[in-house]
């Protein structure tokens, strides 16, 4: 597995009691490695895939630590780039609840990332068994990888990440250049296919459904929308659709439930796993992680979402 996009230090702060805007507010705060395609790369790599990430951190003490400690779980980051810019954060703000109130991100050394920093890493895309992009990337270091891919035969797989990177990632989906799987939430979605989509929409809303229709259109095979505590809707070209209910969890902390549900669905297809039993393995994983403060859960296994799977029902009072 081939993993490229944001690598930073995330840096986390709860709220004791319902956030009160516009003042201080009590809480915590907690650091560590972070990143969509980092985080993805490490959940992969903890679930025994072996992975390699392809990102741009800075020469500095952030940097050393995000790679020494990606590099303890698993993680080959060779490929990793030390550019000029300081490593960048991902400070998020939570509520009591652990749910996302606000999140800032400083992407400098990503956003300077560039095809040219990725020439020594052509062999190993071009020979991926899957390849995972995230929308942090820049349209040209994204195109440039998709080219390979396509002349490859590589299948990729694409997070949209946010809303604004979102509409950057839109116009490279093309029929010339096709897409394995794309993962967005609704808002992703609308974005992508270039609609107004409401962020409640279910899986069978008509609009939501045509702009799923638009990205097939447009090369992608499966579409993967994400609706958070509803589950999701995996959509197939040609083979229909199927919508999945997320599986009962206790909240923690929802930071880095998408990047555990991404790993762990690229994890079970690099492995043979039909689209919807992957996509019910990544579920399973995103579960397992918000029950956690961790932003990738330390002791994931595939034995452990194995037996997440197979164990009763059981909804959290």
């Amino acid at each position: 597995m081939v993993v490229i996009g944001g690598a930073n230090v995330d840096i986390k702060v709860r709220s004791l009691a319902p956030v009160a805007y516009r003042t201080s507010n009590p809480g915590r705060s907690h650091t560590s490695p972070g990143g969509v395609a980092r985080n993805v790369a490490e959940n992969l790599a903890r679930l025994g895939t072996p992975t390699h990430l392809i990102a741009a951190v800075g020469q500095d003490a952030a940097g050393e630590r995000l790679l020494s400690e990606t590099q303890a779980a698993g993680v080959r980051v060779d490929h990793v780039h030390r550019g000029p810019h300081p490593t960048g954060t991902y400070t998020a703000v939570l509520d009591a609840d652990g749910d996302l109130v606000v999140a800032i991100a400083d992407m400098a050394a990503t956003d300077a990332l560039s095809p040219e920093h990725l020439h020594t890493a052509r062999e190993l895309i071009g020979h991926a068994g899957l390849l995972v992009l995230d929308g942090n990337l820049s349209p040209r270091v994204l195109s440039y990888v998709l080219d390979i891919a396509a002349a490859t035969g590589v299948q990729t797989l694409i997070d949209p990440v946010s809303v604004p990177k979102a509409a950057l990632l839109a116009p490279l989906f093309a029929t010339g250049r096709p897409v394995f799987a794309v993962t967005p939430n609704v808002a992703e979605l609308g974005v992508l296919a270039g609609r107004g989509l409401d962020g409640d929409a279910a899986a069978d809303d008509p609009e939501l459904l045509a702009a799923v229709a638009l990205l097939h259109e447009r090369g992608v095979r499966h579409v993967w929308v994400r609706l958070g505590a509803r589950g999701s809707l995996l959509s197939t070209l040609d083979e229909g659709r199927v919508p999945l209910e997320a599986p009962p969890a206790e909240v923690h902390d929802v930071t880095g439930a998408g990047d555990a549900m991404l790993g762990a669905f690229a994890h079970a297809l690099l492995g043979g796993a039909d689209p919807v039993d992957a996509a019910r393995y990544g579920h399973a994983a995103a579960a397992l992680t918000v029950a956690t403060p961790a932003t990738v859960r330390p002791d994931l296994t595939a034995r452990l979402i194995e037996d997440a799977l197979n164990a009763p029902l059981r909804r959290p009072t």
